[in-house]
Formats: structure tokens, sequence, C-alpha cells
């Protein structure tokens, strides 16, 4: 018997796939879902953590799901803005993630931002509930972040005692083979395109050891370009991307105009299953039909969702 079958019969009650049924995710850009654009997801970005909340609420009715996250935080923001939110929602899995805006671009000491994560994971694990935790993916083959290259992984080395002092789930973004290719990332190479995002919600669940419906993508090859493109990419690259985004991130912003996408825990809604969005939505009005968005064999096959762009699955274009 299928589980929709199971979840259909009244004689037997559904069985449950994984034993949590509220979901909170804190952080930055990252978690948010910059990269990952889609304008019928609430915020009008899709991202790892919907991803994979969308897969955790397979079969689950209870199943609950918030995204406080807000793009460009530094730690201490995170911590100031999310962390009695996130506490007071009562979460039994929480996704942690910060810091990687202090290293990167703020020079942060990797040292003293462990020692506030470590309270901060401290306080969430105290609650009983599952917390995942998310070591930096490896730049160093990325201009001029490459030169963070040694504080990330100084940091990352603190996450993952961390995660042990508080049996934390690791998600070790800095092994992760797949983000070593650059179509992984987004153009601006600072937050992760569909196909990387797609990444990291497969090594979430895999690191949770939940079973789930996300096929492994392999990005389409493209035609390789000689060193001297390859630099004259990289300047392009840094002039409309890198230098405007340090930056904006270096000017004082005011966080209080930004608001989280997901404030309140609720039932998850993917691609091609809209709804509910906030009356100010862009998405809110003139929906195209969901049952004209195919779905991918095999590929999120249960949420009516397709393959990221630009990816084959199992030998098969998506």
């Amino acid at each position: 018997m299928t589980i929709e079958e199971q979840e259909t019969n009244p004689t037997r009650p559904p069985v449950e796939r994984h034993p949590w049924h509220r979901f909170v995710a804190l952080g930055d850009s990252y978690t948010e879902g910059i990269g990952d654009p889609e304008p019928r997801s609430i915020g009008g970005f899709r991202g790892w953590a919907d991803r994979a909340a969308e897969e955790l609420s397979y079969g689950q009715s209870d199943f609950a799901y918030a995204n406080l996250a807000v793009r460009g935080m530094v730690l201490q923001e995170i911590l100031d803005r999310q962390l009695e939110p996130a506490l007071a929602l009562k979460p039994d899995l929480t996704a942690m993630s910060g810091g990687g805006n202090d290293v990167v671009f703020h020079r942060g000491d990797p040292d003293k931002l462990a020692e506030k994560m470590d309270s901060a994971v401290g306080l969430l694990a105290g609650t009983g509930g599952t917390v995942l935790l998310f070591a930096a993916p490896d730049w160093g083959n990325t201009p001029v972040l490459g030169q963070t290259r040694g504080r990330l992984a100084i940091f990352n080395e603190h996450l993952h005692r961390i995660g042990m002092r508080h049996h934390a789930v690791m998600v070790d973004l800095w092994c992760l083979p797949a983000l070593h290719d650059a179509r992984m990332w987004d153009r601006d190479r600072l937050h992760l395109s569909p196909l990387g995002h797609h990444a990291v919600a497969v090594a979430t669940l895999d690191a949770l050891g939940v079973p789930h419906s996300l096929k492994t993508l392999q990005p389409r090859p493209v035609l390789s370009h000689g060193w001297k493109q390859a630099r004259a990419d990289d300047l392009v690259w840094a002039r409309q991307y890198l230098f405007p985004w340090v930056l904006a991130r270096l000017r004082p912003h005011p966080v209080e105009s930004l608001a989280a996408k997901r404030p309140q825990p609720g039932p998850v809604f993917g691609l091609g299953r809209p709804g509910p969005f906030p009356p100010d939505h862009p998405a809110g009005t003139d929906l195209p039909d969901p049952a004209g968005h195919p779905a991918a064999e095999g590929n999120f096959r249960h949420l009516g969702t397709a393959a990221p762009e630009d990816a084959e699955a199992e030998g098969e274009v998506a």
C-alpha cells in the first residue's frame, strides 16, 4: 500500500515519515532563498528551506513551517531579531544559519562569532527540539571572496564543535561536491542558484535521514572558455555584482524595514501549489492554473513541481 493510499484509507492512520511537526528557519539571504526566484512563492523566493519544508510536510497534515530569515543580516542582527521569535514559536526542528556575512564582508572574528552562535544553539537545543547547523561552502576558487577562505574554515570548525556539544545535525556545505560547480551559484556568485538551493535541500533532508523524492541533478554541460575570457568574466562580475553588493552591506541599513517572508508557522505551499498569499503580494491574484504546470516525472511529483532549469536528473533532461 502506498503512502497516498494509506492517507485515504479510513481504517489506518497516516504513516509519519519523521518526528517533526514544526520547522522554523533562521538566517540571512541564504536561508531566505535569494537566488531562487519564484513569483508564486511567498516573498517571491523559494530556496532550500522552502524546498526541504515541502518534502517534510508530505504525508504529515499538521506540519507547519516558518522562515524568519532576512537578507543581509549579520549574526548579531539574526540573534536580536529572530532568536526570541523562533523560541516563541516552539519548533521541534530549527535551522540556524548565520555569520557568513560577518566573516566575508565585515572581517568578523570567527572565534567571537562562534561564542555567540554557541549560546544561541544552546538555547534552541535546550527546548528539546532538533537543531540544524550549516558549515559554509568553500569559496576558495572565487576571486576576492577566496581571501576569506581561512576565516571561514575556522568558523566551520567551531560550528562542528558547537554541533557536537549540543547534539545538532550538521549539513556540511564545505564538503558538498555539487557546490564546487559554478552553475550551482547565481550570476552574482554570492548566492545559490535554483540548482544550488536544490542541492542544499537534498543535503539537508539526507542529513536528517528523511525519505524524499528529490533527485540529484546534474547541470547541463556548458562550453569552456580560455583563461583570458575567464578573467574578463571575473572583471565584469566584480563591477556588476561584487562591488555594489559589498558597498550596500557596508552602509548602515534599517533592519526594521526588512520583514521575514513567513513569520508564522503555517502549511507549506510550493511551486504549482500557490497561496495563501498576503493581500499585497504580487502573486496573490491572477495565478496560472497549477494544472498547466506538469510535474517532472518522479521529481516533486506530489507537489506538482518541476526540477530546476539547466539540469539533468538521472540521465534525463528535467
